[in-house]
């Protein structure tokens, strides 16, 4: 556990993207989202993917990121 990483998530709004690399079994994973909630055990960021619990104790890093890139519009078809 990265203390600074922790303090880093429970200091920041809900609301805010971030990326938090985490412990998994077999190494580390990003959640890259935007934070949902924080208690004194947990974080939850809401990933593409869906939600994402993370234990404060499993966090290496955080950090904010800026917003995702506008989607592309759609290819017009080929002929």
């Amino acid at each position: 556990m990265s203390a600074d990483a922790v303090r880093f998530v429970s200091g920041t709004l809900p609301g805010t993207r971030i990326v938090v690399r985490h412990r998994i079994e077999g190494g580390f994973t990003d959640a890259v989202g935007y934070l949902r909630s924080v208690d004194d055990a947990s974080c939850v960021v809401e990933t593409r993917r869906g939600l994402v619990t993370i234990l404060l104790a499993d966090i290496a890093l955080a950090k904010n990121v800026p917003p995702p890139p506008p989607r592309r519009a759609p290819r017009a078809g080929t002929e």
